[in-house]
């Protein structure tokens, strides 16, 4: 079989320098890829060129058989797409053979946020006479503030702050760039933690990534996720919770309370509007869980 990884580091510099894309999303695209090409091995489908539409629906087949989840078989198939996409674009071959397959239909899942009550419970169970606590506290009242995604919060540098007009700038998918007001809830929050958690938690270190963890060193995307973890925990609510229900409470309560979608899609970093709508779904179930709950003849 022709040399499939060097047309493979062809995409990735793609994927890396016109496309942008983070090192995860590129992490990922390379492993479905490397699972195709040992797929086309097990054929014995010698040339990349030699692919064809039916190769493209036996790989769908084998996918259900080994029963990934819709979205999985979806994102797999993309990938796969998106390389036979570049490859032409390249001249490497002639057709698309995944350009026809049906993706399976996925189930419209709404997104998981909270009401504005149990957030409420999640802000007072913080302790903020620690260090760590004050951390946390930043932590919490930023991302609802903001509705940034994890990923993007790991990365806030402390010049990224105006603490003066309560802006933060977002660096997001694709490194774009986007500044997203934050209120006086989060602005004293992170002014504590700035003046007084970050400074102790830092000890000797010098960087200037604004949350760390208790070795002072950068704060990752998964340490976060520990955190909310264990706010969870303290907080005493029965209720499984991951950082990005908070992005979702986010967009959900502006909308609740009159926010227009482009303002919020602008907030959001969403390149489509598509994304965003999704949250108009949440704010419909909303509306008819409190006019079920309160009209006298609903």
């Amino acid at each position: 079989m022709e040399n499939v990884n060097l047309l493979l580091k062809e995409f990735i510099e793609y994927l890396q320098l016109e496309k942008n894309y983070s090192q995860l999303t590129i992490d990922s695209y390379e492993h479905e890829l490397k699972t195709f090409f040992m797929f086309m091995d097990e054929q014995a489908i010698p040339s990349i060129n030699e692919v064809t539409h039916q190769d493209a629906r036996l790989y769908l087949t084998k996918l259900f058989e080994q029963r990934f989840a819709k979205k999985t078989i979806s994102r797999k198939i993309s990938s796969i797409r998106s390389f036979f996409k570049f490859l032409m674009r390249e001249s490497k071959v002639d057709t698309n053979p995944f350009a026809q397959v049906s993706l399976p239909k996925l189930e419209k899942k709404l997104p998981d946020f909270f009401y504005e009550e149990e957030l409420e419970v999640l802000f007072q169970s913080v302790d903020c006479s620690t260090p760590a606590g004050q951390r946390d506290k930043a932590l919490l009242e930023i991302i609802y503030a903001t509705g940034i995604r994890v990923s993007e919060c790991a990365g806030i540098k402390l010049s990224d702050l105006d603490q003066h007009l309560s802006i933060l700038l977002v660096k997001g998918k694709g490194n774009k760039e986007r500044y997203v007001p934050y209120g006086k809830f989060a602005n004293q929050a992170i002014h504590e933690y700035i003046e007084y958690g970050r400074k102790k938690l830092m000890g000797k270190q010098n960087h200037p990534y604004l949350f760390v963890n208790q070795k002072g060193t950068p704060l990752t995307a998964r340490g976060i996720r520990y955190i909310f973890d264990e706010m969870i925990k303290q907080s005493g609510m029965n209720k499984h919770i991951h950082p990005h229900m908070i992005r979702h409470s986010f967009a959900t309560h502006l909308l609740n309370r009159g926010a227009d979608l482009r303002t919020v899609q602008e907030l959001l970093g969403h390149s489509s509007i598509s994304s965003t709508q999704t949250y108009t779904h949440l704010t419909k179930e909303h509306l008819k869980k409190t006019y079920l709950a309160h009209h006298p003849r609903a």
